[in-house]
């Protein structure tokens, strides 16, 4: 068995064509079906069912398929590991949400290359952004596309390591018109009615069931029974107080949600950092809920920290002292 067989197998069984691997490979179809049907002598097992169209894999197969591509991906990691711990690029590549680059992001990255003046040629320095969501980033860290992480979720993965950078409290997004848009003690159950436009375009990890309390046009509250699993997260924030919006609309991204509100079509919630976005056709409004929040983490590589990431990680905190933000000093380790 070996490396060569292993990739050739899991590129059949991801394209269900021996003609579409062997493009992929490079190898001839019949040098593609020989590594395979060695594979299989070799370990004594039958691993494609080659009677069907397209190709299936046998049970053993695709318990072999699950494990073997898992070490294949955990092998290009290491390697990719390997030789950006061998030549550290002098480049800082930074993954973020948008919701951050909107909030404080722009600063922190003034402050660090402001600082990296201060004892280098500013030459030296070179900063990257990429737009990519907090699960995408996971990857991208292991790929070598980004160094490091801005992102809204928690992750567990053995190959990252992550801090917690702060809470960041919600702010309701209303238009100017809206009953409510001068109320300065925003409570969930009375948004209720309201169309709740959705805009995250990753769920959480963990669901929470909701015990649905809605708020009638007559006011009065109606309970719904259901034990769906809420992982959306800002329906995640309604059931965790057991309430569901009567109505809501899912959007491709914040900046959409924000336009839908300025336009009358309904409400939302945003970090308190978003909220001089729109402000003609938006009044932003505090919630009541202190624990109505949506945190921000920085994550990077354990085996491989770039050697900028620390100084990074002081301007974040330089500018939370600017800013009065509460916040615990970590370091990553």
């Amino acid at each position: 068995m070996d490396l060569k067989q292993l990739n050739a197998f899991v590129a059949v069984a991801d394209l269900q064509s021996f003609s579409a691997a062997a493009k992929i490979t490079g190898l001839s179809q019949p040098s593609l079906s020989r590594l395979l049907k060695q594979l299989e002598t070799d370990m004594n097992v039958a691993l494609i069912d080659r009677y069907h169209r397209p190709l299936q894999l046998t049970e053993a197969g695709l318990f072999f398929y699950d494990k073997v591509r898992a070490l294949l991906i955990e092998l290009d990691t290491i390697t990719n590991m390997t030789k950006r711990m061998s030549a550290p690029s002098s480049a800082l590549n930074i993954g973020f949400v948008p919701s951050v680059l909107y909030g404080l992001l722009p600063e922190i990255i003034a402050d660090f290359k402001h600082s990296a003046h201060q004892g280098a040629n500013e030459a030296d320095i070179e900063v990257n952004l990429k737009d990519i969501s907090s699960y995408q980033q996971i990857e991208a860290l292991k790929t070598g596309e980004i160094d490091v992480g801005f992102g809204r979720f928690a992750h567990q993965d053995p190959w990252i390591q992550q801090i917690l950078l702060r809470h960041e409290r919600y702010v309701v997004a209303l238009p100017k018109a809206h009953p409510l848009a001068q109320n300065e003690e925003q409570r969930l159950i009375d948004l209720a009615n309201n169309r709740l436009i959705l805009y995250h375009q990753t769920h959480l990890p963990v669901s929470t069931t909701a015990a649905t309390i809605i708020k009638t046009p007559n006011g009065m509250d109606k309970d719904i029974d259901s034990t769906e699993p809420v992982t959306e997260p800002l329906l995640h924030l309604f059931a965790q107080h057991g309430i569901t919006p009567l109505m809501t609309t899912k959007v491709s991204d914040l900046q959409v949600a924000l336009g839908l509100v300025a336009a009358g079509e309904g409400i939302t919630l945003v970090p308190a950092s978003l909220k001089s976005m729109r402000t003609e056709q938006i009044s932003y409004q505090p919630l009541i809920h202190e624990n109505v929040t949506s945190p921000v983490y920085l994550h990077t590589l354990k085996d491989f920290i770039h050697p900028k990431i620390p100084d990074l990680l002081r301007s974040v905190y330089q500018v939370y002292e600017q800013r009065g933000i509460t916040y615990r000093v970590q370091q990553f380790i």
